[in-house]
């Protein structure tokens, strides 16, 4: 296992913010994910120049421009895949993916699955809005069957994404949930999400109040998980298939013992490598 880098005292979150001002649409819930990443960064003490932000493509990840850290802004459903191969060639930077629900769980859903199955040692925050913002309101893999609107008269009529439940099938050894109405609560989730070795999954209830302006009521509804974290993958499963959606905290840590490419390899001259394919 790499050492992790030495943490740098004095640290605040603003540390951890870039200049670019965010656009998001007043009142998203994302200012407040942003705040909360930068939060805990700012309790880890990590060197900016250690932490690399990756996401993909939608309103949340956007998230690397607001950082002061190295990051990448990649195609649509990808940030996962880029993620993994940023880590397992630098295991000794923090890496962060930052996106939405339509990124990660839609065209990224597959990479999402191998990510949990893999549990390289990363962190990935879904900022869920239950709906693409950036497509003017289009359901996405998590809305619920019927919702009504414009692009979806009368709903989908498709049972929702729980992307909780499949991270845990698929492998993943930390899953959370938070709320950007929390960032307190929330970025000591991210914290001990980075914290745990292997592939951290943070699910972040992220209202859209322009498009989905009765997700402002999630603040009268989310809660504390009234159990405590649990190891064992069957009392979780139990938990999060019963779960309504609006239980915060750390619902389950395993104990995977994190992917690793070994870096030993003997190198060798092209032209040493080309004699094995002669035919």
């Amino acid at each position: 296992m790499t050492s992790s880098p030495a943490p740098i005292p004095g640290l605040t979150a603003r540390d951890y913010k870039s200049e670019v001002k965010p656009v998001w649409c007043p009142g998203c819930g994302d200012f407040s994910v942003l705040s909360a990443i930068t939060k805990a960064l700012a309790e880890l003490k990590l060197p900016p120049e250690k932490v690399s932000v990756i996401s993909g493509i939608g309103c949340s990840s956007r998230m690397p421009a607001y950082m002061n850290s190295y990051g990448f802004h990649g195609v649509h459903g990808r940030a996962v895949a880029l993620a993994t191969g940023l880590k397992l060639s630098r295991p000794d930077l923090t890496v962060l993916v930052t996106g939405g629900d339509g990124d990660g769980f839609s065209i990224g859903g597959n990479h999402f699955l191998h990510a949990c199955r893999r549990n390289v040692d990363m962190t990935y925050i879904v900022m869920d809005n239950q709906v693409y913002g950036m497509t003017k309101g289009q359901p996405s893999p998590t809305t619920e069957p019927d919702w009504d609107s414009a692009l979806s008269p009368g709903g989908t009529g498709l049972r929702p994404f729980h992307p909780l439940v499949i991270a845990l099938a698929s492998g993943a050894n930390f899953i959370a949930r938070g709320f950007s109405g929390d960032p307190n609560g929330t970025a000591r989730l991210i914290v001990d999400a980075i914290r745990t070795p292997g592939f951290s999954f943070v699910e972040v209830l992220s209202p859209c109040v322009t498009f989905r302006e009765d997700q402002r009521g999630w603040k009268k509804i989310v809660r504390p998980a009234p159990v405590d974290p649990t190891e064992d993958i069957g009392r979780a499963a139990r938990r999060l298939m019963t779960d309504d959606g609006f239980n915060l905290g750390i619902l389950y840590t395993g104990k995977r013992k994190p992917y690793q490419l070994r870096l030993d390899a003997v190198e060798e001259e092209p032209a040493a490598l080309e004699t094995q394919f002669v035919v």
